[in-house]
């Protein structure tokens, strides 16, 4: 009798160790888009100058991270203008804005989203810790995301814009190729723009190209996206703290979040003044334990700078808006103060830039 006790709790034991051990896999498709380097550098400039608070600059692409990324293409490209807003919109009553314009290459529609603008970055990762898997995905049986995430693109003055401004784009451009991008909070309404375009507005050619995003769903909604938004890239930056965040529980595979594929990591690697930049294309299953997981986050410097562009508006905590005051006579505002600014994709953009540039003046709105 004591050696079939013996027996049986040795089982349990055994049993308790393998099923702590496991994993519960996103299963993916097969489909993944090849990393493009040229493509990655030209879209995170997109992503950096949405943070800008200049509406004015941003609409005529006339800021100093605009001129730099004009600056690119002239380069690899040898064009005089290489992109052109159609659509700024501030979410003034949640900090959030996004604009929508057409690239002369990538042959696309832009969509880029600003990431956070809290009074501390240090603050909102912190918070990233706690953030719970709180709402099931419309449509989707056991895909679990947070809300927060969720509602910051869907319950928000940005989707409407947005999708207002693909439908103009479409009557000037027809179906072009969208790509969607996004830094840290702005990859993950990139996401979900991303999925909504392919499953919602019927969009047949989405990329979806993101920065230092955090964990938005759980591992159901990771093989739900990656079938549905196969053509995505989430690049990461060494240390960079958010990529690991919300938290990674393997031994609560149910309840974890857990990142889609397809990561491509940045790391540098060698000794002294022999440094050399690697650019790593995980696997497929969105938590390569051999890619950002294999190092600590802990870094928020790394989260600040990708292929050395900075993201950030430099001015955390604020919600400050400037605006040349003709800008400010042809923007629209709802009654809760956000602001839309829109151009018809026909009217050249050169001329609606001489027009705002004959008022040096600037209005600021807090």
């Amino acid at each position: 009798m004591g050696k079939t006790r013996w027996f049986i709790l040795a089982t349990c034991l055994c049993l308790i160790a393998f099923s702590d051990g496991r994993e519960l896999k996103a299963q993916h498709t097969n489909r993944h888009p090849l990393y493009n380097h040229t493509l990655a550098t030209i879209i995170v400039q997109y992503a950096s100058a949405v943070y800008l608070s200049d509406l004015t600059e941003l609409l005529t692409w006339t800021c100093s991270r605009c001129n730099g990324l004009t600056e690119v293409l002239r380069i690899i490209l040898k064009w005089k203008q290489g992109f052109e807003v159609i659509e700024l919109v501030v979410d003034v009553e949640h900090c959030l804005q996004g604009f929508v314009g057409i690239a002369k290459d990538p042959d696309a529609i832009i969509i880029a989203f600003r990431g956070t603008q809290e009074s501390s970055i240090q603050n909102w990762i912190e918070d990233l810790f706690w953030k719970q898997l709180d709402l099931n995905y419309p449509g989707m049986t056991d895909a679990m995301v947070h809300r927060g995430f969720y509602y910051a693109y869907h319950n928000t003055t940005l989707r409407p814009a947005i999708v207002n401004a693909l439908e103009r784009a479409k009557k000037n451009y027809g179906d072009t190729k969208i790509i969607v991008t996004g830094h840290s909070m702005g990859g993950a309404m990139a996401s979900f723009c991303g999925l909504d375009l392919k499953v919602n507005l019927n969009a047949q050619d989405v990329q979806v190209m993101t920065f230092g995003q955090p964990r938005v769903g759980n591992a159901v909604f990771a093989s739900y996206y990656s079938k549905l938004v196969p053509n995505t890239i989430r690049v990461t930056n060494g240390h960079d703290m958010v990529p690991h965040l919300p938290p990674y529980y393997y031994y609560f595979p149910k309840k974890t979040y857990h990142h889609f594929p397809r990561e491509v990591w940045l790391y540098n690697i060698g000794l002294g003044s022999l440094v050399y930049r690697v650019e790593k294309i995980c696997d497929g299953s969105g938590e390569d334990p051999s890619c950002s997981r294999s190092v600590s986050g802990n870094s928020i410097s790394d989260h600040l700078v990708y292929y050395g562009v900075e993201m950030g508006s430099g001015e955390p905590g604020t919600c400050r808006i400037v605006m040349n005051p003709q800008a400010s006579d042809h923007s629209i505002r709802d009654s809760r103060g956000n602001i839309l600014l829109s151009r018809d994709p026909a009217s050249p953009l050169k001329e609606l830039s001489s027009k705002f540039d004959n008022e040096g003046k600037r209005v600021s709105v807090e």
